[in-house]
Order: C-alpha cells, then structure tokens, then sequence
C-alpha cells in the first residue's frame, strides 16, 4: 500500500513540473535586442530589432516624454495637484497606492513611474495631460510617430499588456535616446536608486543594473508574462555612451546578463571620439493633437512652441531659470532664443521648517524645474537647458563663439562627454560684443574646479566663473 501511495505521490509531483516547464514555455516571449552608439545614432547591433513586442512598463518612458514636453511647453507644472483618475486608481501592481479623487503633485506622480514603475501614477499622468485614457494613447501615437518610432503603437500609459499595445527594440531604443537628448534636465531621474514619491520613498526597479554595470546611468525595466523581462538601458564609459534594449528576457537576471555582453559589444565597436550627432527635430508633419491637463477634448497645436510665461513666481520656488526655448533646431538639442532671465527672490525659512526645507531641496535637485520670472538684463542670456543652482554660484566658461547655435552645440557635446561633473549644470549662452560665451553655471565651487581640470586634459578650453 504505500508502494503504491508513494509512487502516486511521486508521479503526481512530476506532473506538477511537467506542467510548470510546459506553462513556462507557453509563456515565453521572442526575444529581440538593439545596440546604438547614443552620441551619433548609429546601429552597433541589431537582432529581431523591428519585431512588433509587448513593450511593459517600457512604455512608461513615452508617458514621460510627453510630461516632460508638457512642462516645457507651460501646460503643466511639477507642482500642479493632479486629481486621481478613477481608472489610475484601479491600475494593478505596482501601484504608489493612489485612490480615486485623491490630489498629489505632478512631481511624485513622475518620480513614482520612473522610478518605482508604478501603474498607477503612470495612468494618473496620462489622464491629467490627455483628459483620459483613449485621447491620452492619441497623444502618445502621434508623439512616437514624430519621434521616428515607426512600428510602435500604443494603447495605455503605464504599459499593461492590451491588444495592438506593440513596440520594438528598435523603437524604445530611439525612445530612449531621445529622452536623453531632449530632456538632459530630467535625465537624471532614473538613475536613482531611490526618490521620494510623496505618499512612499520608492526604490528603484532597475538598481541591480545600475548597482553591477560600470557607468549605467538608466533608463526603465518592463515585466509582464506576455512581454517577458525589458530593459532600455544606457551607459557611459570615457567620452563613449552606448544606449542598448532587450526584449524577452527570461528573468531579471538573464535580462541584465544579457543588457551587459550587449552594452560591453557596444564600448568595443563605437569608435573612441565619434561627433555628437543629436535626434533631428521631432516631425509632425503639420499638427498634432496635444490635449491640455485635465480635459478631455485635445486641443490642436503646432510644431511644439516656447514654454508660456506664467506671471509670479510661487512661494515655494527655489530658484528662477527661464527661457523661451524651442523644441529644436537641427544639430542642436535645444535652440537658444533671445528670452532672458533673471533671479527671483527665495523666500526665507522660518526656523522650524529649514530642516524640512533642507531635505526638499536635496531630494529635488536637479530634476525640479521652478517657477519663471522674465527680466531684461544685459548682457544677453539665453538658457538652453532649465535647471536649480541650489544655492550652487559657481560655473565654467568652455568657450566664445560666432553664433549662439556654435555655442550651444559645443555645450551639448561638452555636457555628454563630461557629465558627471556638469549634469547638474544650467547651460547659458552670453552675447558679448564679439561673440557669445558658453557658461555653464550652477555648480559649486568643487564641480567647476574638477570640470575644468577634467576638460583642460583633454584639450578643451575651460576656465572657472565664481561668485
């Protein structure tokens, strides 16, 4: 009798893993992977790259995008209070925990989808830029397009497996890129490993890349059953940065092991000192719809335009920096204009709240972007990338050139080659009577110094601007 028992115990437990191997092979998914030399664009590899896949919470880098175009364009803050969605609230994990009705500040919501990955406030972004959640995937379809991303198509914010909801390697890789480009200011973002979202402090969904692989600085990870394990991640070694994704990857670890032979493939084929080479600017052809927060009816617009200057600046602003900035101009990340900027007043803590005060900033920079006062000061300024000082007065100098477009493309490939001592940097360009300076302010003293140092090695003209 227990012969028998034991042998239908045995054949049942056999059957239970027959079942679980063949589940998990059911469940696979393609795999497909795409390396590109982020300074020039080029193709390092490529394999099933322009195979239509489920993206995950890759998606998610797109809804950002979109916030951060939002921002730039004056049709939101990070310090607007976004009502929760009904339909964000009940986004399943991972979740920040958000409710229906309940008001958080745009910041955490992006901190919370960047970071954590959170559905909900993925969700909860996009309804507040499109008004829900059909005019929203309008919006991202159209931005994708206008990014160059040719095979994508988007259903949700957040990324949560929907029939037609496809990308490709390819595609978030270009993504990918582009936030890097046009967004620099915000880039930062995600590589924290963790960041406070308001409600929770939130750990990062990508730290073991970040933590294992020399130089990794992003971007986003991506699971679910139907999409396998994502990742879109990006590193920098020397003057070389390598943007790589990785579709289908059996399990985190596979996924990183994976991203990490693809990325080292990548330092071995990019040449040491190739041109910065930004996106060309995004194409519309014509119109687009961009919905404005909180409605849900979108409103028709042109070619992305200057941000609209707000009157004021808030109690709470840190700091001022303006700038009427235009999406792009070719060869640049940013075009400088003639606006101009001047500092507004901080207004001092009381005692009891310099400590909370303290830690807001600290947490903050540099990803927040503070409310704007216009001024007409001369000499000329023109900012090409917004920023917080912090408090920080110092800057570099790397140079005067003929044209204000020469500067701040000498900006742009100066700030990616030398990013960890000028990330945090505030790019202005200076019109002086014989040419326009390229400053790069809001460092502290030790970040100029070490700037500079690092810069004059390598032949670069640079030199420290104090207080």
């Amino acid at each position: 009798m227990r012969s028998l028992l034991g042998q239908y115990v045995r054949f049942s437990f056999l059957a239970v893993l027959m079942a679980v191997a063949l589940a998990g092979t059911a469940r696979a998914a393609p795999y497909a992977a795409f390396v590109m030399d982020m300074r020039t664009g080029e193709t390092l590899y490529s394999q099933n790259a322009e195979t239509r896949l489920h993206p995950a919470s890759l998606t998610k880098m797109l809804t950002l995008y979109i916030a951060f175009q939002s921002i730039q364009q004056g049709k939101i803050t990070l310090d607007t209070m976004v009502t929760v969605s009904k339909n964000a609230a009940s986004q399943p994990p991972s979740r920040l925990g958000l409710r229906a009705g309940q008001k958080i500040a745009l910041r955490y919501l992006i901190r919370a989808a960047a970071v954590k990955s959170a559905n909900d406030a993925a969700s909860a972004i996009g309804d507040a830029l499109g008004g829900n959640e059909e005019q929203f995937a309008v919006m991202m379809n159209r931005t994708a397009k206008a990014i160059g991303m040719q095979n994508s198509s988007f259903v949700n914010a957040n990324g949560l497996t929907r029939s037609g909801h496809l990308s490709t390697a390819h595609d978030m890789t270009t993504l990918g890129r582009r936030l890097f480009f046009d967004f620099p200011q915000y880039y930062n973002l995600f590589s924290r490993r963790t960041t406070d979202a308001g409600m929770a402090t939130v750990a990062n969904t990508n730290r073991r890349f970040l933590d294992a692989y020399e130089g990794a600085d992003g971007i986003k990870t991506g699971y679910t059953s139907a999409a396998g394990f994502n990742l879109t991640a990006s590193a920098l070694r020397g003057n070389t940065r390598i943007i790589a994704t990785v579709m289908g990857g059996s399990s985190t670890a596979d996924r990183n092991a994976k991203m990490a032979k693809l990325l080292d493939m990548g330092f071995e084929k990019a040449p040491g000192n190739a041109p910065i080479v930004p996106p060309a600017p995004l194409d519309y052809s014509g119109t687009a719809l961009i919905a404005s927060a909180g409605t849900a009816a979108p409103t028709v617009v042109s070619s992305s335009g200057r941000p609209r200057v707000r009157p004021g600046v808030s109690a709470t602003a840190l700091a001022s920096a303006v700038a009427g900035m235009e999406d792009s101009i070719a060869g640049a990340v940013q075009a400088a204009t003639a606006t101009t900027v001047a500092a507004a007043p901080v207004p001092e803590a009381r005692p009891a709240d310099s400590g909370a005060i303290h830690n807001a900033v600290a947490e903050a920079l540099p990803f927040e972007v503070v409310q704007e006062r216009i001024a007409q000061p001369q000499p000329q300024e023109v900012v090409t990338t917004m920023s917080t000082s912090g408090g920080r007065h110092w800057g570099v100098n790397v140079g005067r050139f003929n044209s204000s477009y020469a500067a701040d493309r000498a900006m742009t490939q100066i700030a990616l080659s030398e990013s960890a001592t000028l990330n945090e940097g505030l790019r202005k360009i200076v019109q002086r009577s014989n040419g326009y300076d390229a400053n790069i302010m809001g460092l502290s003293e030790d970040q100029a110094s070490l700037a500079c140092r690092r810069l004059r090695a390598r032949a670069q003209e640079c030199f420290e601007i104090g207080p």
